[in-house]
């Protein structure tokens, strides 16, 4: 199977994450079809669960002679599709392929089964990994379940870079903030506080916050903090001062932040608002969190990398991405990691696409790096 037809197989089908979407398919039948590629190419192919129905799929070549280990990853779980025509319909126009999940990341995926079904012909030295994971885009329960049973020497995760070499990224935590009031009749201003107008000053006093924080001086290959509020709900009916009201918010973390600085600053700015107003009441939760990540440039694994892109007139500068990746869970498992696939446009958005050629050229450079790598001497 060439790899396009690869690429419109996988965006064929219908895989949005579940705890994204409540009552979607998740991986089940993409896996099956990433499966069969892997198989068919040559690779032993095991299943592992990483929730129930939502298996990662990890094909395997093992080299007669003992060598490197050598991780490729993607993940093949989507954002929902509101707002998509036919989403998963895959449309070509040009060179260009159109449907929900092209770019983000199962072109990166096709790339990098095609490029362990080119390799394994001639695989004789150390082991190779390809890992199709699931649950990358709510928490990455596919990641964290592949570290605890698989190990590499590196690993190269194929989201969308635009064929450039990426050695780190931002982290993020997610955080619940509520204020609470007091509810009385309307008309009873006196006996009420309104946690809405309460939230209003936390939200002030986030942007000031977020300002400050896109002040400082750039983070090497992760840019600059940021903070957003994401949701917001409160009041209970028109008539009612509202006693709660709840915020959830991201914030973009960059290496030196890590859950205890998050924490603290936001509780810093709740309590500057109590200090002044007696009555102000606050209190922040952290829901969730991952953490930034950076790979020296001078690394093995991004040297190889390199070395492939620049023997085809490619830039191989390293660069950073603001989005966050499995790659930091690799990374906090031994497994050093860089991020390299195709370009495109429109993740998570109602018109998704990669560029087809784009798709090839990573395989290829993919191809290439991993030859590099397990030709390597210690």
């Amino acid at each position: 199977m060439s790899t396009r037809a690869l690429l419109a197989d996988l965006v064929s089908v219908n895989s949005v994450n579940p705890s994204l979407v409540p009552g979607a398919p998740g991986e089940a039948a993409v896996a099956d079809v990433a499966a069969h590629a892997l198989r068919a190419g040559g690779l032993d192919v095991v299943f592992q669960e990483a929730a129930p129905g939502r298996p990662n799929v990890i094909g395997v070549l093992d080299g007669r002679e003992s060598g490197p280990a050598i991780m490729l990853c993607g993940h093949l779980d989507t954002v929902g599709v509101e707002g998509m025509t036919d989403p998963f319909t895959p449309r070509v126009d040009g060179g260009r392929l159109y449907g929900r999940g092209a770019q983000d990341m199962k072109g990166g995926v096709a790339a990098m089964i095609a490029a362990a079904v080119a390799l394994a012909p001639t695989w004789t030295r150390g082991r190779l990994l390809v890992a199709c994971v699931a649950d990358e885009e709510y928490e990455s329960l596919g990641a964290e379940a592949l570290v605890k049973a698989w190990t590499a020497d590196a690993a190269i995760v194929t989201e969308p870079t635009d064929l450039t070499l990426a050695v780190g990224h931002k982290g993020f935590a997610w955080l619940e903030i509520v204020t609470h009031g007091r509810a009385a009749h309307g008309s009873r201003p006196r006996e009420g506080r309104d946690a809405i107008v309460d939230m209003a000053r936390v939200l002030l006093t986030l942007e000031a916050h977020d300002r400050a924080l896109q002040s400082r001086a750039p983070s090497e290959y992760q840019g600059t903090a940021s903070l957003h509020a994401s949701i917001i709900s409160g009041g209970r009916e028109l008539s009612v001062y509202p006693d709660r009201c709840v915020l959830q918010m991201e914030r973009r973390t960059v290496s030196g932040e890590d859950d205890g600085v998050v924490l603290a600053e936001v509780g810093a700015m709740l309590d500057t608002l109590g200090a002044a107003d007696a009555r102000f009441r606050g209190d922040a939760r952290l829901m969730t969190s991952r953490p930034p990540y950076r790979l020296s440039p001078s690394a093995p694994l991004p040297t190889a990398l390199a070395a492939a892109l620049a023997s085809r007139g490619l830039p191989a500068g390293p660069v950073g991405m603001s989005f966050w990746t499995d790659a930091a869970i690799l990374a906090g498992a031994g497994i050093p990691s860089v991020l390299f696939g195709p370009g495109g446009a429109g993740l998570h958005s109602v018109e998704e696409y990669v560029n087809l050629a784009d798709v090839d050229v990573c395989r290829d450079v993919l191809v290439e790096t991993v030859r590099l790598i397990s030709s390597s001497r210690p």
